[in-house]
């Protein structure tokens, strides 16, 4: 009798603890499926921008293959030949290389440095702004030019310097110079498009420093006034080590972004005179791809994927000397 009954109680007491298991997945289930129904005005939302990312940036890592292959329109992309490094070894070892890259990384690294600290220094004069028409008028003023697009900003850029008509050449005239062909100036292009870069972009980027200032303690400005310590001394010791981990973050993404100039304002303020110092990767991706007489696919995709991967090795080295000196970064 004791077998048969200590077997029952085995398979009894396997029964419930099947019965607990099923029981404990299906209210784990229930409240995953609760929370989707509950919030799913934030799934459509966050589904907009993942749509975005799939069809815009995952999708055509599948044609980033080309750059590999000698790829013809009418065999695809499967049927081409493949030629390995062939297009990447054409660029490196081409006439145009160098004189493109320094280009690029010149203008870079010139608006990089030139465009980083405005920001700062804008938000921080903001902070502490006590005026709130004054203060929106500011804030107005150095937003708008953000939201205007790249072709009307390079029209304005073209009709002030315009060697005739412009303002700026009527200022000079004023002061007995005389007129100035900037946009001949082989010189004057890096100049033209990043202090035009820092006049469009240094308001909108102040924003999230705005933010991050609003986020300190004001408990340490009160302390700081108490001690007789002035603006400026509130800014360097108490604003500025408060933003510092996000603005290192900011660096840190801007640097990834080294060889990404902006292609369309570039391309809009070229021409024949200064396009020995306005050549860059990008115009140049264009041109061999879609402008010349016989497009080169393979090619310009394997310069673009050269850029690509230089940017990622910044990025990945900058973030790692950010954490090798105790400072805020991506991972």
């Amino acid at each position: 009798m004791l077998g048969p009954i200590k077997g029952g109680e085995s398979e009894l007491s396997m029964s419930v603890t099947e019965r607990k298991t099923r029981a404990a997945r299906r209210t784990g289930r229930r409240p995953a499926v609760k929370k989707l129904i509950h919030s799913w005005q934030l799934y459509v939302l966050m589904a907009l921008p993942l749509l975005y990312l799939i069809i815009f940036k995952y999708v055509p890592m599948y044609g980033a293959q080309i750059a590999f292959k000698n790829f013809i329109v009418t065999k695809g992309i499967w049927g081409s030949e493949w030629v390995g490094l062939k297009h990447f070894e054409r660029f490196v070892h081409s006439y145009d290389f160098w004189r493109i890259l320094k280009n690029t990384l010149i203008l870079s690294f010139y608006n990089l440095a030139a465009s980083f600290p405005f920001p700062i220094l804008l938000a921080l004069g903001l902070n502490y702004l006590r005026g709130r028409v004054f203060k929106r008028a500011v804030q107005m003023v150095t937003y708008a030019p953000h939201f205007i697009s790249i072709v009307v900003i390079v029209g304005i850029i073209r009709e002030l310097l315009d060697p005739r008509t412009g303002i700026v050449n009527k200022l000079l005239g004023f002061i007995g110079v005389g007129p100035v062909n900037f946009m001949g100036e082989i010189s004057m292009f890096s100049s033209i498009y990043v202090w035009s870069d820092v006049w469009q972009h240094a308001g909108f980027n102040c924003i999230i420093f705005i933010a991050a200032l609003a986020a300190i303690d004001p408990a340490l400005h009160e302390a700081a006034v108490v001690d007789g310590a002035s603006k400026l001394r509130r800014m360097w010791h108490i604003d500025l080590p408060g933003i510092m981990p996000m603005a290192i973050i900011l660096l840190i993404l801007s640097t990834g972004h080294v060889l990404d100039v902006g292609f369309e304002k570039v391309l809009l303020l070229q021409n024949p005179i200064n396009l020995k110092a306005s050549e860059i990767i990008d115009t140049y991706v264009y041109k061999v791809g879609l402008t010349s007489q016989v497009a080169n696919y393979s090619y310009s995709t394997a310069i673009g994927l050269f850029k690509s991967v230089i940017n990622l090795v910044l990025l990945i080295v900058v973030n790692k000397i950010a954490q090798q000196s105790k400072q805020a970064s991506l991972w």
